[in-house]
């Protein structure tokens, strides 16, 4: 069974990293025509090096709690150190998000996110599977 815990963890890992990356890229999508708006990305490789690693990113800051109420927290951007994008095109405002990279990104990170739902899908069914010929 621990094997499947470890499983399932790293896959949802993965799952918050691909979500993560989404959004992201729909935010350079949705500032398109916003003057000096800079790309931004991050590396899901790394991401999840450092998700698997069980550290923040060099970036990440922690919350800090004024009240023992209070619930501690760590930076928003979780594993994932979020950079600027290298410009692909220059353009006269000084935006640099070029639609085209974004569409293929974003496409590819869909594909990536529906691989990782399956693969938890498919762990499951075998697990169900396998219950139900142990009961049987």
């Amino acid at each position: 069974m621990a094997s499947l815990n470890q499983h399932v963890s790293v896959l949802s890992q993965a799952l918050n990293l691909r979500t993560q990356r989404h959004q992201v890229l729909a935010s350079n999508i949705a500032n398109a025509d916003t003057p000096h708006y800079k790309a931004r990305d991050f590396s899901f490789e790394s991401a999840m090096q450092n998700a698997m690693a069980g550290r923040m990113s060099a970036g990440g800051v922690a919350l800090a709690r004024t009240a023992s109420g209070h619930i501690s927290g760590g930076s928003s951007s979780g594993p994932a150190a979020v950079q600027f994008r290298k410009e692909t095109q220059s353009a006269v405002d000084g935006n640099t998000v070029d639609m085209d990279v974004e569409r293929a990104q974003i496409a590819e990170n869909a594909l990536q996110y529906q691989i990782l739902t399956q693969l938890i899908s498919d762990k499951f069914k075998g697990v169900r599977s396998a219950l139900a010929s142990t009961s049987s």
